[in-house]
């Protein structure tokens, strides 16, 4: 098990309201506002929503009364007012299951609807191993740390992040390539029936993505983030702070893009000079032993970069000078306000970072690089895990699920 909570407070999207929002609208927006702690009164929850005064408490109440809010004390109010009641999520009201996987081993987390991290650990897998092996594992593990919580708190969902291309509304894999025996496999499906709720599948880079977009403030977005370790995979989260996943849920996968210099290295896509191929921690590890270092896995390279041994620092800026490359085409073509470097070979070497800024800004556009910010992850490991909390948070109380949230109405009960 792991130690304290490793998330800060994350931003939560609320439905922009226009002309008479339904009723399951309504009770989505204010009960996201409070999960967020954008509004944590009722008087906070009129202008932040937009609805009128009476509208708002009676949605207060409503949820109060299904144990989905609570009472949280008090707070003051501006000059003789008394004091407005703080409101809060209800501990009861759900759980949600977390896992982001990477290739070699899984974050895994229960948070409730507050956001609070009840329970979190890492546990060592791989992905190659095949996808009943793995979920074993996972399931097996969130199902433990499940139940050190109360045992009459309803999961109400589960979400889960695979280091590959993945079709989120059939909930299935397809064709990753580091994932063999995973294409097509019904992931969402397996989770629901063994968890018994709805079960999210998302692409890992677009968890991380969405994590650290809802960390920073909102003028941080639009937000590209750009993971480098066994692969290369890439996130965009939008102005408004959404997932841009395409037509298809192929936005991002970029590491699968040749630039320009790029070797003829072959790739497990099929093709050649991709720059997972050439520029990922994987690729370089196999540079360094071909060369004849002794360096086999990450780890091992990692172990290296933190000696200086010159031959991996070297190949480290090699790399960054490709990835540069990548990033700079993709500042002009998507101008983000964020552009961060994460993953596991960037939080072992500042070169990496230091490389990539220096073509960024070297070969963009100053229009594309002026607000620019490139920066690495401040959220580090733990950024999947956000947006996983995000994506499941969201999903819980949106105009579609929440009258799901059906706790007898008991205002006293719900009071606790």
């Amino acid at each position: 098990m792991l130690p304290s909570s490793p998330l800060p407070p994350l931003r939560l999207s609320a439905p922009a309201l226009s002309g008479r929002p339904g009723a399951a609208l309504t009770l989505s927006t204010v009960a996201r506002l409070v999960a967020s702690g954008a509004a944590v009164s009722k008087a906070d929850l009129v202008p932040a929503s937009g609805l009128a005064r009476t509208t708002v408490s009676t949605a207060v109440d409503e949820l109060v009364d299904r144990g989905l809010l609570r009472l949280d004390g008090t707070r003051p109010t501006p000059g003789r007012g008394r004091p407005a009641d703080r409101l809060a999520l209800a501990a009861r009201g759900g759980h949600v299951l977390l896992a982001d996987f990477g290739a070699r081993g899984a974050h895994l987390a229960v948070v409730d609807l507050s956001q609070r991290v009840l329970a979190h650990e890492h546990v060592d897998l791989d992905v190659r191993d095949g996808p009943d092996t793995a979920l074993d594992v996972v399931e097996s593990r969130l199902g433990a740390l499940r139940a050190e919580g109360p045992p009459d708190v309803p999961t109400r969902a589960v979400v889960i992040g695979l280091p590959g291309p993945v079709d989120g509304h059939l909930g299935i894999p397809v064709r990753p390539p580091i994932m063999p025996g995973w294409h097509a496999y019904p992931v969402s499906a397996r989770l629901e029936r063994r968890f018994g709720c709805p079960a999210v599948l998302e692409n890992d880079v677009n968890l991380r993505a969405l994590g650290e977009a809802r960390a920073l403030p909102a003028d941080q977005a639009p937000l590209l983030f750009v993971k480098i370790g066994t692969g290369i995979g890439g996130g965009l989260v939008g102005r408004e702070g959404g997932l841009h996943h395409g037509a298809d849920g192929a936005a991002g996968d970029i590491g699968h893009v040749r630039v320009r210099g790029a070797p003829d290295e072959g790739c497990v896509c099929g093709n050649v000079g991709c720059i997972e191929a050439v520029a990922s921690a994987a690729a370089i590890v196999r540079r360094l032993a071909s060369e004849g270092h002794a360096v086999a896995t990450i780890a091992d390279l990692r172990a290296l970069i933190a000696r200086g041994d010159a031959a991996a620092v070297g190949a480290v800026r090699d790399a960054a000078a490709l990835i540069g490359e990548l990033v700079a085409t993709l500042v002009h073509f998507y101008n983000p306000a964020r552009v961060t470097i994460g993953g596991s070979l960037t939080a072992s070497s500042d070169d990496l970072l230091a490389g990539v800024r220096s073509v960024v800004y070297q070969r963009a556009l100053p229009l594309a690089t002026r607000n620019l910010v490139l920066t690495s992850s401040t959220l580090g490991e733990y950024a999947g895990l956000a947006g996983a909390a995000v994506l499941g948070i969201e999903r819980v109380l949106s105009a579609d699920s929440i009258g799901a949230l059906t706790a007898a109405r008991s205002p006293a009960g719900a009071r606790r």
